[in-house]
């Protein structure tokens, strides 16, 4: 089946490397050159417009976006309009907020287009070790496209599938990571007491690699925390400020709209949020206010 690959950052590249390993052609677009012809000493075609993208695909064209989300999914849509016909097909497999997708999905249709939400998972192992892909979707307009999801995905028939109509797949992805920030915390949290326990002299990394094998919290996350402590147990050369890229956020809201209690997600954003404070007002409140009523001594700056 011939794709079109619309943003070759590092993920959207590793998924175009994928398709065309699994015997598909491909054609690249990218606002870097360098990018492009990348993929080109691959075995991709490279486009250097959306123009020059489309024309070198044959009706009914299938264009899958991989930009990060918010405006520049959205003007990037915009600018496919222009240049596709009724019939063609538009996939977003970014992390693009479902209400969003919802959204795109009704004025791709008013204009004939068809539209596939995917939310994406897999990192930078993508490549070597397929990706988990939450489809929403017509699933008319799925199923023609399932060579590809059966090439990205682990294998033919694991770790994808049409979970329901256009949102339903950015809604789930939204919901993973959320689940994720849980779980990473948890880590983060459990191997920080077993580092300040001093008086056993505790080697992190040899604790990791023991609860990988047999033990209930092994996880693909261990095997990075193992990973990420095999060299450096201490971490010297990371700082502590962790960043979050938004599905948190919305898994949050979307609990509070939904009366649902999620605690642990929310926390463990708002751990996120602390990280990336040096010297947080809320923490010298609290040593004014226990110097105010109890007399106790604070430390200065």
């Amino acid at each position: 089946m011939k794709i079109a690959m619309v943003g070759l950052g590092k993920m959207g590249a590793n998924m175009a490397t994928r398709l065309l390993r699994g015997g598909h052609h491909v054609v690249g677009y990218d606002i870097d050159e360098t990018a492009i012809q990348s993929l080109e000493k691959d075995g991709a075609e490279g486009a250097r417009t959306l123009a020059e993208l489309a024309g070198k695909l044959e009706a009914p064209r299938s264009v899958w976006v991989m930009v990060p989300s918010g405006d520049i999914t959205e003007q990037t849509i915009l600018n496919l309009v222009e240049v596709l016909s009724p019939g063609d097909t538009i996939i977003d497999g970014g992390n693009s907020n479902y209400k969003d997708t919802q959204r795109r999905a009704q004025m791709l249709k008013e204009k004939g287009l068809d539209f596939i939400d995917v939310g994406t998972s897999g990192g930078i192992w993508g490549l070597s070790e397929g990706y988990s892909l939450m489809i929403g979707g017509q699933t008319e307009v799925v199923e023609r496209h399932r060579e590809i999801f059966e090439t990205l995905a682990p294998s033919p028939d694991q770790g994808w599938g049409y979970v329901g109509t256009n949102g339903s797949g950015h809604f789930v992805k939204m919901i993973h990571n959320g689940i994720e920030y849980g779980l990473m915390q948890a880590y983060a949290e459990g191997f920080e007491i077993l580092k300040a326990k001093e008086e056993f002299d505790l080697d992190l990394h040899q604790i990791a690699e023991i609860w990988r094998y047999g033990s209930v919290v092994r996880s693909w996350l261990l095997d990075l925390t193992a990973n990420a402590l095999s060299a450096d147990q201490d971490l010297t050369d990371i700082k502590a400020w962790v960043a979050d890229s938004g599905e948190g956020r919305w898994t949050v809201f979307e609990a509070i709209d939904l009366d649902v209690a999620a605690p642990v997600i929310t926390l463990a954003l708002q751990r996120r949020l602390r990280s990336r404070s040096e010297s947080p007002f809320s923490d010298r409140l609290l040593a004014a206010l226990r110097n105010q009523f109890g007399g106790h001594a604070v430390k200065k700056d």
